[in-house]
């Protein structure tokens, strides 16, 4: 009954603690994510079955406290920026999970190349070193300040189930770290030619050659 009930149920005015925990019980059951907004302490057995709680900034010190996410003020549109830069965050963390793993595996790759040909690799240890400094640093302060876009709320919800590094992205970072591999590939056997560099093959890795 409820499952029908609750497909054309809107809105529910003058709603009681007792309706709401009713309402999100039914949800939770159809393995549903739930939020609730509330500001008292009739909503705190509300604020415990729901998968995402959230407190207005003039609610009770106890609400407050079971509260996963308390609001500055009573304005109900953070709520919505509050999921807003919520999503985000999953969103760059995911962003800058691919981006580490893609250039990881690119420098892996590379380096194995160059101790199969030149029993060395063609990236020295402090270049190594400045790749991460720089992939580590710029990375993370361009993803963790990109502010959200309003499509995120268009987005589906993400369960607690839910694989960061999903078969999409494992595409995206094979395809990305053979077209990285293919162009450090090029420059490495093909660079002199290219760029006309005047060296010796046996200069070209990162040993010291004497005279």
């Amino acid at each position: 009954m409820f499952d029908q009930l609750i497909e054309d149920v809107k809105i529910v005015a003058r709603a009681t603690p007792n309706d709401k925990l009713l309402i999100i019980a039914g949800l939770a059951n159809q393995d549903k994510t739930v939020g609730v907004i509330g500001d008292g302490n009739s909503d705190i057995k509300a604020f415990k079955a729901a998968s995402v709680s959230l407190c207005m900034g003039s609610g009770t010190t106890m609400a407050q406290r079971q509260a996963d996410i308390v609001l500055r003020d009573d304005d109900f549109y953070d709520s919505i920026r509050a999921i807003m830069f919520g999503r985000n965050i999953y969103s760059n963390i995911k962003r800058f999970l691919q981006f580490q793993v893609t250039c990881m595996f690119s420098l892996v790759l590379t380096m194995f190349i160059g101790y199969c040909y030149f029993t060395e690799s063609p990236i020295n240890s402090t270049q190594l070193l400045w790749i991460n400094l720089v992939m580590d640093t710029f990375a993370a302060i361009a993803l963790a300040t990109m502010p959200p876009l309003e499509t995120v709320l268009s987005e589906p919800v993400t369960s607690q189930d839910t694989q960061v590094m999903t078969k999409a992205v494992w595409r995206q970072i094979y395809g990305i770290t053979l077209w990285n591999t293919v162009v450090m590939s090029i420059m490495i056997f093909a660079g002199k030619k290219m760029f006309n560099l005047t060296y010796e093959t046996s200069t070209q890795t990162t040993e010291r050659v004497d005279g």
